[in-house]
C-alpha cells in the first residue's frame, strides 16, 4: 500500500475565490507548483479532494468542474513539471445546506467531513490511509482526515486563519498548522516514514 497526501482545492491551490465562474479566476497559490513537485519527486501520492457544490447550487455544470480542475492541473505542469496522481470532488449538497439542482441535491458520504473520496481514492489506487496526510484550510479537511485515520493539517491560506481565530465553521485540532502548503510539504516530508 502506498502513502498519499491529499490535497483540498481552494484556498490551497489555488486561491481562494469563492465560486469560480470563470476559468481565468483560478490562479495558483505561490509556490503551490513547486511544493507538489517536492512530492512528485518522491513519488509520493497526490490526490485532490474537494467539495465542489456548484452543480447542486446551480451555479454552473459539472463540466465546469472539470474545465476547472483541468486549468488547476496544467497550470502545475506549466509552472513546475508538477501533477496531480488523482482528482476527486463531491458536487452534491443536502437539501438543507443549500442543495436546489435535484439531480445533485443528496446526502452522500463523498462530502466533507465525511470519508467517501479519501476511501474510493484508497480503495482505487492501494493507498494507506493510516499513514497519509491530508491538508486543507478548513475545519472540515481536518475532520475528514481524522475520520479516516489521516493526519490533519491546516494550512493559513484561504479560510485557514478564519477557522484558526473561530470565525468560520468551528474549532479543529490539526495534527500541523502551516502558513502555506510550502510549509506543509516540508513538514510532510520530514515526517514520511
Amino acid at each position: 500500500m502506498k502513502k498519499a497526501v491529499f490535497l483540498d482545492r481552494d484556498g490551497v491551490l489555488n486561491i481562494e475565490a469563492g465560486y469560480i465562474h470563470r476559468l481565468e479566476d483560478l490562479n495558483l497559490i505561490p509556490g503551490v507548483a513547486k511544493a507538489v513537485r517536492q512530492l512528485n519527486d518522491r513519488e509520493i501520492f497526490c490526490c485532490l479532494v474537494s467539495n465542489q457544490s456548484g452543480p447542486a447550487r446551480n451555479y454552473y455544470p459539472v463540466s465546469h468542474i472539470e474545465a476547472l480542475h483541468q486549468r488547476l492541473c496544467n497550470l502545475l505542469e506549466i509552472e513546475a513539471g508538477a501533477k496531480l496522481n488523482a482528482l476527486y470532488y463531491c458536487p452534491y449538497l443536502s437539501q438543507p445546506e443549500g442543495g436546489i439542482n435535484p439531480e445533485f441535491t443528496r446526502y452522500t458520504t463523498w462530502r466533507k467531513p465525511n470519508t467517501g473520496m479519501l476511501v474510493a481514492a484508497a480503495w482505487e489506487h492501494d493507498l494507506d490511509l493510516q499513514n497519509s496526510f491530508m491538508v486543507g484550510d478548513k475545519a472540515t479537511d481536518v475532520d475528514m482526515a481524522h475520520n479516516a485515520g489521516c493526519q490533519g493539517i491546516l494550512v493559513q491560506t484561504g479560510y485557514g486563519e478564519s477557522v484558526l481565530s473561530g470565525s468560520y465553521q468551528h474549532h479543529t485540532q490539526p495534527d500541523f498548522i502551516a502558513t502555506d502548503l510550502a510549509v506543509a510539504v516540508e513538514w510532510i516530508l520530514g515526517n514520511f516514514n
